[in-house]
């Protein structure tokens, strides 16, 4: 991605990039989503044309060749609840039936093919007479709809219906009523992407509309309406007039083939009678950019349903104009004054004069009246939504992408959107609750459509949530540095929990034992703590800081990943590691409830191999309770490091309810001839419990490179130690495990002795010394890079193999001649 690879954080692990889930975002935002029965236009796409209260005519089961009446009870998709008619309130007979199999019919369909209609069994008593109770039965009933019971048609949603390579016409509604033909490109739900008839493959100017859309008709409406069939000004140039009729005839002749049924549309809006006249004024938001209220004047009146608004430009050189036609329930027209009235801000035209629009001057200084109110539909603030609610909405201004919207405003029947994740940043957006570009949460995923995730979310959530707080506004005050001091936060920095998912601080403990894997220093430049906020959050921060302040992000990610034979307890977070310009991914569970937060802590800890109190809720000033800092680093990686198998008594040091993370033993191999061969492949399931720093201990990834002054540091401190006892070294992490006495007799056989200080060998050294062994053709590589005495004692077999290039084999033998320097080294010059 991005030519950067992606590493799983072990071998034997995949981890799948983790894909949007709303209930996860909803509850790590902490927000609502907005109810479904407030997106009317999405309620009446589902309807599959059958309602309650439809009569048809079904075959009585005890006798196929017998039909009866039977009225629908509940639809569910395809099936229908039925109940013959006869049985009144009773529900024990009620059956279940598919439409694509069962026989049914409409009313009148026995009277036509000579079927018989006879009273079941069952309800025989009930009805002396059937021709009169069929009469009063079926006296004003609705029957189910004859298309979708029989043909082609047939127990398909009439969404369905408008298939891809559908005709339907379109109005435009930016320059004028004429209608033109328009190919249905693809069905989503009901949203359609629709592109002009003669356009063939090219999609400059295709639309995205609802299938209720009021400008959106059946083939053959503008006909019947008195409107003509115009390809719109934008698309007229391309082809010859000519070639516009040579289309109309090529549709008028596939007509039947790619028509849809009329009663797919018999659910539009209706629109009604409007009273609108030229020249007045009103307050408008273009449709194509809904972000801002203007000004606009009413510009022509096409007749009793349409007219057209133009939002105002006072520039005298404007050659663009932003008009396009409305109706009287068009969304996104107010009263003159409306904005004032609600406390919004009116963008006054482009080149009106100041920045205090006044549209009593405006008026007059244009000549204009203003719309009446009565020219407006009555708003409604019966709707559903609120401030904060999560929905899906179409991004105006690509209308390919539909976004995650959030509700941040509300006036009337008007929201205003704030839409995450769109490919470019755009306004809030303003939209009517009546808008059909809106839609519940989760309708993309229920119709397959990509719906675009928020940018950065985790970021975003843990700015609004997980507050991190600097050591100086922590310690502001005595009183809360006493309170502290007892394990005891006063009222001005106490934490606040609402409800069981709220993590109360975490705080970083610096001066605690910071183990073998985390770097003591990145771990004091860490804030002071994180939270309170919500508990993924919050841990995942938290998480996240300590991978990035270790030694080796990678090595720590793999420590915290989730065991596949673990008992699940919690909630699963990918978490990524980044080192030596490769990406590491693992899932690692994380606690939800506020209760399990300090337990989590404490456990991470000892995975960790450090104090259990580095980082948690309670904040350690003088004193740590476990008394880790009477320990050493050997002590600690001892303790940490022997074999899980073995019972493990109190530690040194005083622990007195230390927890030991129990790991699977890792089934290790025969020793190979060379101390310092690593094991290349682990399995995912499998735990390395050798020690942080021995050969061993790196398992398949590579060893850390540590710069040159905490290698000095690291041979000051252990200076004393290595003089008494013989042992391995690796530059991969702080502490080293002792070799067995197979070990020590090898290496004794393999000693070298050395003329001068390695640390102070050139470039020129490091060849002389390579060309004396039988690695003799690589010194060209070490010449090449510059590597000299002190570059050389930093190499280890995965950095040989990655960076030079090298087999297995050439790399162990060339690592077996660095390790021998190193051994002499610290023999003969580390003291």
């Amino acid at each position: 991605m991005n030519g950067e690879q992606q590493y799983d954080a072990d071998a034997g692990s995949s981890v799948e990039e983790v894909e949007f889930n709303w209930d996860e975002y909803l509850e790590d935002t902490g927000a609502t989503a907005a109810p479904h029965g407030s997106f009317k236009h999405v309620d009446t796409s589902l309807q599959n044309g059958f309602a309650p209260g439809m009569k048809l005519e079904v075959a009585v089961k005890s006798d196929q060749n017998t039909y009866w009446v039977a009225t629908i009870i509940t639809t569910c998709g395809q099936l229908l609840l039925l109940r013959y008619d006869g049985y009144g309130e009773d529900r024990k007979a009620d059956f279940w039936c598919d439409i694509m199999t069962a026989d049914l019919h409409p009313i009148g369909w026995c009277e036509q093919n000579k079927k018989i209609l006879k009273v079941p069994e069952g309800i025989k008593d009930k009805i002396p007479d059937q021709e009169e109770f069929l009469q009063r039965v079926l006296k004003g009933a609705c029957s189910a709809p004859a298309n979708l019971l029989e043909g082609l048609h047939r127990g398909k949603n009439p969404l369905d219906l408008i298939a891809p390579g559908s005709r339907l016409e379109l109005q435009n509604i930016r320059d004028s009523l004429e209608a033109w033909i328009v190919n249905v490109v693809e069905n989503v739900g009901g949203r359609l992407k629709l592109r002009y008839e003669g356009l063939d493959d090219s999609d400059k100017f295709d639309q995205w509309l609802f299938y209720l859309d009021p400008f959106l008709h059946q083939v053959g409406w503008a006909a019947q309406h008195g409107y003509s069939l115009q390809p719109p000004l934008a698309i007229r140039s391309l082809k010859s007039e000519a070639d516009w009729q040579e289309i109309l005839k090529k549709v008028k002749v596939e007509e039947e083939e790619s028509s849809v049924p009329t009663d797919l549309f018999k659910d539009k809006p209706v629109i009604g009678v409007h009273s609108f006249s030229e020249g007045m004024k009103l307050e408008a938001v273009d449709p194509m950019a809904p972000f801002v209220i203007s000004p606009a004047t009413v510009l022509k009146v096409y007749n009793e349903k349409y007219f057209m608004i133009q939002i105002d430009d006072l520039r005298p050189d404007s050659t663009t104009s932003q008009s396009y036609i409305c109706h009287v329930n068009s969304a996104g027209i107010f009263p003159v004054q409306w904005s004032l009235k609600n406390g919004l801000h009116l963008s006054p035209p482009p080149g009106y004069p100041g920045q205090d629009f006044d549209w009593a001057d405006y008026l007059k200084q244009c000549g204009a009246e203003a719309a009446p109110q009565s020219c407006f539909p009555l708003l409604t603030s019966d709707h559903g939504f609120k401030e904060n609610m999560k929905l899906e909405a179409v991004n105006p201004v690509d209308p390919e992408e539909v976004c995650i919207a959030t509700v941040t405003k509300l006036k009337d029947s008007y929201l205003w959107l704030q839409l995450e994740g769109s490919k470019k940043p755009v306004p809030d957006c303003i939209v009517s609750v009546e808008s059909m570009n809106i839609f519940p949460v989760g309708w993309c995923e229920t119709n397959g459509y990509q719906l675009r995730p928020p940018r950065k979310a985790i970021v975003n959530k843990q700015k609004k949530i997980a507050v991190v707080q600097p050591e100086k506004q922590i310690l502001s005050s005595r009183t809360v540095h006493d309170g502290l001091k007892n394990q005891e936060l006063n009222s001005s920095d106490s934490v606040v929990i609402n409800g069981k998912y709220c993590c109360p601080k975490i705080y970083f403990n610096h001066r605690c034992f910071s183990g073998p894997y985390l770097n003591k220093g990145r771990i004091a430049e860490l804030p002071q703590s994180v939270g309170p906020g919500n508990c993924v959050l919050v841990l995942k921060e938290v998480l996240t800081l300590l991978i990035n302040a270790a030694y080796k992000p990678s090595r720590v990610l793999r420590e915290l990943q989730l065991d596949e034979e673990a008992a699940w307890h919690g909630h699963g977070e990918t978490l990524k590691a980044k080192y030596k310009g490769k990406s590491y991914r693992a899932t690692v569970e994380v606690v939800r409830t506020a209760d399990r937060v300090a337990d989590f802590c404490r456990k991470t800890c000892i995975k960790l191999e450090c104090c259990p109190n580095l980082f948690g809720p309670q904040m350690v000033l003088d004193k740590c309770s476990e008394n880790c800092s009477v320990l050493t680093k050997t002590k600690y990686t001892h303790y940490y490091g022997k074999r899980k198998n073995k019972r493990i008594g109190r530690p040194p040091g005083g622990h007195s309810n230390l927890e030991v993370a129990m790991k699977k033993p890792n089934k290790r191999r025969k020793r190979r001839k060379h101390f310092f061969v690593h094991k290349k492949k682990r399995s995912s399931a499998s735990v390395d419990n050798t020690p942080a720093g021995s050969p061993q201990g790196s398992g398949g990834e590579e060893e850390d490179d540590q710069d040159e002054s905490e290698l000095s540091h690291s041979l000051a401190q252990d200076r004393d130690k290595r003089k008494r006892k013989l042992r391995t070294f690796s530059f991969s992490d702080d502490e080293n495990k002792p070799p067995s006495p197979k070990d020590i007799k090898m290496e004794v056989a393999e000693k070298l002795q050395l003329d001068s200080n390695p640390l102070e060998w050139s470039v020129a050294d490091v060849v002389r010394f390579l060309k004396s062994t039988d690695c003799a053709p690589l010194a060209r590589i070490f010449l090449d890079q510059e590597i000299d005495g002190q570059a050389l004692l930093l190499l280890t077999l995965p950095t040989v193999q990655e960076c030079m290039d090298l087999k297995l084999g050439p790399a162990i033998k060339l690592c077996h001649h660095i390790e021998r320097v190193k051994l002499a080294f610290y023999q003969q010059f580390a003291n």
